[in-house]
């Protein structure tokens, strides 16, 4: 086996340009990443076949979805489990051939993308990467029972186009399908999760760690976290978020439940400091597993897609249901703090306020638009996306710190730990800070936009508002081309340009969409504030 890897797929990409090595950045083994390669061009292969045969099946519809899932940064580390993924998908491959009477299509070889022209290379990477953050989305909407056949077929054109289509004008177009695409998703786990959680409320959620057994919950998925909640009603135990669960505590079905008490530490990078020798029991839902150190690997679980050698996982039954006894009864075991603990921020808070989705913004649309005429509130910047490790992050602490106070500041996802314990004030009432929740609800952050657009009967890109996105990985990847997809313009990106963005791509990025990295927080703010 060649025990040398290929990925460049997220921010912290060695030397900004890929990781070659016997592992990632992200701790990710050569063999898993050659795996995942291979996984992903069995997806392809099926999807060929699916479009050869003119029909998809459903155990194909769930593959190509979760296979795609798998592959994302610091979701699977297990070779085995990634290997099994794959037999699967060949399978029901052979099985849709032989039912429609045609040759299986052939798996489509990475390498060959890898070292294909790179302005092609740079247009295929786009795609799969923006597709496997659409699956994610994909997933936890399934989860819920909320699938979309006009996406699943999405899934199946946009994959088979790796294999059959070099044509740079017809991948850019691809790449927009995956935009609207991703949109589509975002949408779809947006019903999908307010009508089983109810709509998000504005909800103050406490830093301080309660004395007793605890558990955290990491990752997206509300669906776990609901389970996990009816499971630890009358057992003493308490559960807290983490890093992109924050969220969940301002849905009501799921705030409801006293034993969700609020939110442990920070973003995933740092859960290698933050997690150490802590009496709990942790549960990864979805991406942001980093390799576990030896101070806490005997107490972290994983379930769904997320798999790591040696961890216990949490399996689901054929009917969906989880036992999460095993994580119940390491929390009692542990005990958790004598007293109470409490933990703060990045900036030294203590608590945090989350739930500013569309629903609650739009109830005070009015307000909003009436401060904005009456000059009170001058701008808003969008500022979300994801955290990472690399230097350079701290640019967007700064620039929410210096934004002026006649500004509002609206923020997604897990960057905005880099600021969200800050209290910038409010104007009429209107919090300066606005968090409107995961990754996924860039969906609810456009609504609020189109929203507003309406009420001052003018464009989004004509509004007062910039957009300043973080990216990490592929979430993000698909966030982007959602919002370039809806005709949003003049995005900053950073902290870097993604490795996988060609000279020649990213020129047509600036061109048809005004995308440009950051620069510092100053002369952004007076570029954008201009």
């Amino acid at each position: 086996m060649d025990e040398k890897m290929f990925c460049f797929q997220c921010e912290q990409t060695a030397k900004c340009t890929a990781c070659t090595g016997r592992a990632g950045v992200c701790g990710k083994p050569f063999d898993v990443a050659l795996a995942q390669d291979e996984l992903t061009g069995a997806l392809v292969g099926l999807a060929c076949t699916c479009k050869q045969a003119g029909t998809r099946s459903e155990l194909a519809d769930k593959l190509i979805v979760s296979g795609l899932f798998t592959c994302i940064t610091n979701v699977n580390f297990s070779k085995e489990t990634v290997d099994a993924i794959t037999a699967d998908v060949r399978a029901e491959k052979e099985r849709i051939a032989a039912a429609a009477g045609i040759e299986a299509a052939q798996d489509l070889l990475l390498g060959h993308v890898w070292s294909d022209n790179e302005d092609v290379r740079s247009l295929k990477s786009l795609i799969l990467f923006g597709l496997r953050g659409a699956a994610a989305y994909a997933y936890h909407a399934r989860m819920l029972g909320s699938v979309s056949d006009e996406a699943q077929q999405a899934f199946v054109d946009c994959l088979a186009t790796l294999a059959t289509e070099s044509d740079l004008n017809k991948l850019l177009a691809v790449s927009m399908q995956v935009g609207k695409l991703s949109h589509d998703v975002m949408g779809l786990l947006d019903a999908a999760n307010t009508g089983a959680y109810g709509m998000p409320e504005p909800t103050e959620v406490s830093l301080k760690i309660e004395k007793g057994p605890f558990i955290v919950i990491s990752g997206h998925d509300l669906h776990d976290l609901k389970l996990l909640l009816e499971q630890t009603e009358g057992t003493g135990v308490n559960v807290y978020t983490h890093g992109e669960m924050l969220p969940a505590n301002a849905y009501p079905e799921l705030k409801r439940y006293p034993q969700l008490k609020g939110n442990f530490g920070t973003a995933w990078q740092n859960q290698q400091k933050e997690f150490a020798n802590v009496p709990a029991a942790f549960v990864f839902t979805t991406n942001c597993l980093m390799p576990p150190r030896p101070s806490y690997a005997d107490r972290v679980f994983t379930t769904e897609v997320v798999s790591y050698p040696e961890l216990v996982h949490i399996p689901a039954a054929a009917d969906g249901s989880k036992d999460f006894t095993p994580v119940i009864e390491k929390a009692k075991e542990l005990g958790g703090y004598d007293e109470d603990v409490q933990l703060t921020g990045i900036n030294g808070g203590t608590k945090v306020v989350t739930g500013f989705a569309r629903a609650a913004v739009l109830s005070v649309a009015d307000k909003v638009v009436d401060a904005v005429k009456a000059g009170k509130i001058k701008h808003f910047f969008l500022v979300g996306g994801c955290d990472g490790a690399k230097p350079g992050r701290n640019y967007y602490t700064e620039l929410v710190k210096q934004a002026p106070k006649d500004t509002v500041i609206l923020t997604l996802a897990c960057g905005k730990y880099r600021f969200n314990d800050l209290d910038l004030g409010d104007i009429d009432g209107i919090p300066r800070l606005l968090d409107i929740g995961q990754c996924n609800d860039a969906y609810s952050a456009v609504e609020i936009a189109l929203a507003l657009a309406d009420a001052f009967d003018c464009g989004v890109n004509d509004l007062p508002l910039s957009i300043v996105l973080s990216w990490y990985e592929q979430k993000a990847v698909a966030d982007l081309l959602a919002l370039l997809y809806l005709g949003i313009k003049d995005i900053k990106l950073g902290p870097t340009l993604p490795a996988f963005v060609s000279p020649n791509v990213l020129d047509i990025l600036v061109r048809e969409f005004g995308i440009s990295p950051i620069s510092t927080p100053e002369e952004d703010l007076t570029a954008l504030l201009a």
